[in-house]
């Protein structure tokens, strides 16, 4: 990313958020503000975790939710200092700190959420028969080095099949249109397509040694020198936030009907292809660095990370 691009974004998306904290804050006279702890989240079941962070805020503290489109949005809104922390996949950490962006993973987010989804009458019953079918996939996203590790298992690559560049919102539609045969997506969006009976499950795609890997939470080196304390607070919440939502499908539907926008049947197909979690471990680390080093043989980084800071373990060790 440029330096004018970064500016452009850091300066428009701190306004945004300013205007949107000002609406949380106490306006009453004599009241004491809160401090404000901004969270990027994607548009997916995955992070809606961070819908429940406020019930678990520290106190002096109010939590404000960024819904970003795209992994890449949230990943830049981070770097950038738009947000003090972000939740999205670990391919567009592994991008950025690849890259020398200053991202540090400090908790895990989410494991599963994604599947490969064909239409309901379409003769697609495996990874095999993707082959010179359209496929949507999302470039930069988990699940984009996830299907190119099942295409190699299957001894086939992406030249085998017709790649559509898609974001995860668009991939059931396209799917229900018939603009595409499959797609690699992120619930709800697999949800969707079995809920509306225009799609159907090819897989759910685990088996490859990135195991169910998919969502962490980041935040920036600076804060990490600058506040730990913050920061474990904010794992704290996370721990607490995902850990209810998880004990508690009802209210994990019921926030993610109301955040998402997304029919309850469709919802109830979703939820059980969802981990929330907050721990990392030593599998977790083997799972992140098999996946860098997916990313550098295919030529989508350069070098691989500093994965000793990259990936911070103490905040979640603390917790242990």
């Amino acid at each position: 990313m440029n330096r004018d691009k970064r500016a452009f974004l850091r300066h428009t998306t701190a306004a945004i958020l300013a205007l949107a904290a000002a609406t949380l804050l106490p306006t009453a006279a004599g009241a004491q503000e809160k401090k404000v702890i901004r969270v990027g989240t994607l548009k997916l079941i995955h992070g809606i975790g961070a819908y429940f962070y406020e019930q678990f805020a520290p106190p002096g503290y109010t939590i404000l939710v960024v819904p970003f489109e795209t992994p890449t949005d949230g990943k830049n809104a981070v770097v950038t200092g738009s947000v003090d922390f972000g939740i999205f996949g670990i391919a567009a950490a592994t991008l950025g700190a690849a890259a020398g962006e200053p991202l540090v993973i400090v908790a895990a987010t989410c494991n599963r959420g994604m599947a490969v989804v064909a239409g309901a009458q379409s003769g697609i019953n495996t990874i095999k028969d993707l082959r010179g079918k359209k496929v949507a996939i999302l470039p930069g996203s988990t699940q984009e080095v996830v299907i190119l590790e099942r295409l190699r298992m299957e001894g086939m690559s992406i030249k085998d099949i017709q790649p559509i560049r898609l974001t995860f919102s668009d991939m059931a539609p396209a799917l229900a249109r018939g603009d595409i045969d499959a797609y690699v997506g992120a619930e709800p969006g697999p949800g969707i397509s079995l809920a509306t009976g225009a799609g159907k499950i090819v897989e759910y795609p685990y088996t490859t040694p990135i195991g169910s890997l998919n969502m962490i939470l980041a935040t920036r080196q600076e804060l990490v020198d600058r506040n730990p304390a913050l920061i474990g607070l904010m794992l704290e919440t996370h721990r607490n936030a995902n850990e209810f939502a998880m004990a508690n499908r009802a209210k994990f539907v019921e926030m993610t009907i109301q955040k998402l926008g997304q029919k309850p049947e469709s919802v109830e197909k979703a939820v059980p292809n969802v981990e929330l979690t907050w721990k990392m471990d030593k599998k977790f680390v083997t799972q992140a660095k098999f996946y860098g080093a997916e990313m550098l043989d295919k030529k989508q980084i350069r070098a691989l990370p500093d994965y000793d800071k990259f990936i911070n373990m103490k905040f979640v060790e603390a917790m242990k």
